[in-house]
């Protein structure tokens, strides 16, 4: 009898088989709806302002973004005209200050050396071939190692009758340095009628020599008086 009771009939298997089918199914519908998205049981139209709002705020974000490049080209840009135009003027600050004698300068050009045994050279004859060196493209241009010729320079004798350039005597021989194109300025020096012609002329009987340089250095400056009446605006 106690082994009849352990073994089931064919009617509790059968019904046990159908209970736990139906536990499975259970089991295995919980976990699917666990599995979903948080969005599966949302309303197609609730899904629909959603994405329209995400949508919305990607080109919001898309814009800012777009706004930062522009800002950030622009400041390059800024930062580019700013530096050009801070080199442009220390070109031409530079410049200035080689044009006024303020700086020393270094460049290609040529040496002049006037002999002048007889004592015949004259301060026009001077002024004569540094007017002729500027007309051939002398940029700067230096006696004697000690007198930097500006635009408002002048030649003179003094009361012993001898040459002075801005004040200051200029002895023999006379040394013309001057930064420019070499060829050019030499070919200046030389042409007909010029500083050689009337230097080892008969009326004055003295020698020129002249020598191109790659390198001539200029060390001597002038300051420049201050303006009684002009002031910058």
């Amino acid at each position: 009898m106690l082994r009849a009771f352990f073994r089931p009939s064919r009617g509790q298997f059968v019904i046990g088989v159908a209970l736990f089918l139906t536990a499975l199914i259970v089991v295995m519908t919980l976990r699917s709806q666990a599995a979903q998205p948080e969005f599966a049981n949302v309303r197609q139209a609730d899904l629909i302002q959603l994405l329209d709002s995400v949508t919305a705020e990607t080109r919001r974000l898309e814009g800012e973004v777009s706004d930062l490049e522009n800002a950030r080209n622009e400041l390059i840009s800024g930062a580019d005209r700013d530096q050009a135009a801070r080199e442009e003027a220390e070109r031409r600050l530079q410049q200035a200050q080689i044009i006024a004698g303020t700086v020393p300068a270094v460049g290609p050009g040529v040496r002049i050396q006037i002999n002048d045994p007889e004592g015949r050279v004259s301060a026009e004859l001077l002024l004569d071939a540094i007017e002729e060196l500027r007309d051939a493209g002398a940029e700067v241009i230096e006696l004697n190692d000690s007198v930097r010729l500006v635009m408002r320079s002048y030649f003179s004798t003094d009361e012993q009758g001898r040459i002075t350039a801005d004040g200051t005597v200029l002895e023999a021989p006379y040394v013309i340095d001057a930064i420019g194109d070499p060829a050019t300025l030499e070919a200046g020096a030389r042409f007909r009628g010029g500083l050689v012609s009337e230097v080892e002329g008969e009326r004055v009987g003295g020698t020129v020599t002249i020598e191109q340089v790659q390198s001539v250095e200029i060390s001597t400056t002038v300051t420049p008086p201050e303006n009684e009446f002009a002031r910058p605006r």
